[in-house]
């Protein structure tokens, strides 16, 4: 058995307060840490050698069976294990019906000549979204599809707001999320064995009908604009998905998905 944990009650805890702060982008970026949610995420991500730096746990969870196995992986791994009340969780996580155990993390980047195009037939780059809900819906289709990374070109939102991790459901800890500019992009981009294919209102090939030479990086826009006209003429193809109805475009990560399927089918 591990040691008991501390309590902590009082919302104005120095440690509490330093959790509560992961909510901002300029704490994230100063401390590279975030925050997770959820005692299956946590062990997902205990399961991928990544571990809590501080784990909190409420009243809730304090007999799960499982918690035991992330406190011991916490504290092995040099973290602080602390019990909190609900009220706390509500305030850590700005929801009224809280997760029982919250993680915070140290985020992880891949450097992009890091990757080995080999190591996966399908790849994803991602051009200035802007949703981290669609991020975090993205980088989860990528993970369940088994590609290589995702990899976020020029100024994009931050993978590890809360909002895009929770969206995707522990994914983010299964794969490599690069971040890189325009330039650096297209320059490794030039080295790239398969196919790169963009996706393009305007285009006139379909997403099925297209020839993808693997591993095939799909390249899309953000959800206003789509490619700009920089991105799409570093595509060896860009296709179009059929709109079959009355609406005339599709939600990105829903685009997402249909493209990673289709070059990793």
């Amino acid at each position: 058995m591990t040691p008991s944990p501390r309590l902590v009650t009082s919302l104005t805890n120095p440690l509490v307060k330093s959790v509560r702060a992961l909510h901002q982008g300029k704490t994230r970026d100063e401390t590279g840490q975030f925050v997770a949610e959820g005692l299956k995420f946590i062990l997902e991500a205990i399961d991928l050698k990544r571990f809590p730096e501080v784990l909190l746990f409420g009243p809730e969870a304090a007999s799960h069976p499982l918690l035991e196995r992330a406190r011991t992986a916490t504290l092995r791994a040099g973290g602080q294990v602390v019990e909190v009340t609900r009220d706390i969780l509500a305030k850590v996580s700005r929801r009224d019906n809280p997760q029982a155990v919250i993680g915070v993390f140290r985020q992880a980047f891949t450097p992009l000549e890091a990757l080995k195009p080999a190591n996966a037939t399908g790849w994803v780059a991602l051009h200035r979204v802007r949703d981290p809900g669609n991020l975090g819906t993205v980088i989860r289709t990528a993970d369940a599809a088994g590609c290589g990374a995702v990899i976020l070109v020029g100024e994009c939102c931050d993978p590890y707001s809360v909002e895009a991790v929770r969206a995707t459901m522990g994914s983010i800890f299964a794969l490599p999320i690069v971040q890189t500019d325009e330039a650096d992009f297209a320059a490794w981009r030039a080295g790239w064995p398969g196919s790169v294919v963009g996706t393009l209102l305007s285009a006139t090939v379909s997403h099925a009908e297209a020839d993808y030479r693997r591993p095939t990086l799909v390249l899309l826009g953000n959800e206003q604009q789509g490619l700009t006209p920089d991105m799409a003429a570093l595509c060896d193809v860009n296709v179009k998905i059929p709109m079959r109805g009355r609406a005339d475009s599709l939600n990105l990560a829903v685009s997402a998905g249909i493209m990673i399927y289709a070059v990793t089918a």
